[in-house]
């Protein structure tokens, strides 16, 4: 590790070790990780990875740490954060950016563009790069509509490939990069539809005051935590569970909508895990739906 922090501060990667992880969570839980790398440019992206797994060091690669739930103790690695390099390039009806650009600042864009089907997009908390591992969505939109291909670092063999269409295995909140797990996302290219500015911004802002609404964003949570279910929705199942407002530690089931788990104060990751065990058992022998999780829980051995 000590090699490696020294070839990283050489090459101007900026760098920190024992990185307390919950100031990079949205949930703001996590314990310390070993060394935390914030690379800037594609240039910096790549030479970290390649001097990571040189290394033989374990590896996490994170957007902005708005689906994940970071373990009290910490990781014993490296943690990778893609979200200062934010490059996006325009050209007609096609936006090109880099794994680490805020789907909120992606959206944006294409509205300063005149290019709109990306509106549903603007209020999701995270970077293109998990929005194409997951295949992120909302209120009718995902990526499956408009990623076109991407391109992603294969940490096995240290080449740069690329997937298009079809390629990319899109379902509900998967994509076939869930199966890679040596791949590291880079870019993206989406083609998306001409519009009117005002009219794309007037959609954005509609969407905004709905998540406002409906969202408890004024609590630290990781997002939406289970993925829909077949013919059924996640939030109201638990609802009709009674389980609105109930709490393990310092996560609890929001009032607001049943979907969300909120970090009400000085929740830890123990206490998460469990409340959403608890809710999985609960709407199981209720309904008879098994819930499946949205958000990764991630541990120091391996991404569950």
């Amino acid at each position: 590790m000590k090699t490696l922090v020294s070839e990283l501060s050489q090459a101007g990667i900026p760098l920190e070790q024992d990185c307390p992880l919950s100031a990079y969570s949205t949930f703001r839980i996590g314990g310390p990780a070993r060394l935390a790398l914030f690379p800037e440019t594609r240039e910096q992206m790549l030479l970290s990875l390649a001097l990571i797994e040189r290394a033989g060091i374990p590896l996490w690669v994170i957007g902005n740490g708005s689906n994940v739930l970071f373990p009290d103790e910490g990781l014993d690695g490296a943690v990778l954060f893609t979200g200062r390099w934010r490059e996006i390039t325009v050209e007609g009806d096609t936006l090109r950016a880099s794994a680490g650009v805020p789907l909120s600042a992606l959206a944006k864009r294409a509205q300063e563009e005149s290019l709109g089907a990306l509106a549903f997009a603007h209020g999701i908390p995270g970077t293109l790069g998990g929005a194409v591992l997951m295949n992120a969505g909302a209120y009718g939109g995902c990526m499956e509509q408009v990623v076109v291909s991407s391109s992603y670092y294969d940490r096995a063999s240290g080449e740069i490939r690329t997937l298009c269409g079809e390629e990319h295995g899109f379902g509900v909140r998967k994509s076939v990069y869930q199966t890679l797990p040596s791949a590291v996302i880079l870019e993206a290219t989406l083609r998306l539809e001409k519009g009117d500015p005002e009219e794309i911004l007037a959609q954005m802002r509609e969407l905004a005051a709905k998540r406002r609404s409906t969202q408890p964003l004024e609590f630290p949570s990781a997002g939406s935590v289970f993925k829909r279910p077949v013919g059924h929705y996640a939030g109201k199942l638990i609802e009709d569970c009674g389980l609105k407002g109930f709490a393990i530690g310092g996560a609890q089931v929001s009032e607001k909508h049943a979907g969300f788990i909120i970090n009400r104060g000085g929740a830890t990751a123990r206490d998460v895990r469990a409340l959403v065990s608890h809710v999985q058992e609960c709407v199981r022998r209720e309904f008879g739906v098994e819930l499946e999780r949205e958000i990764r829980f991630l541990s120091a051995l391996l991404n569950e």
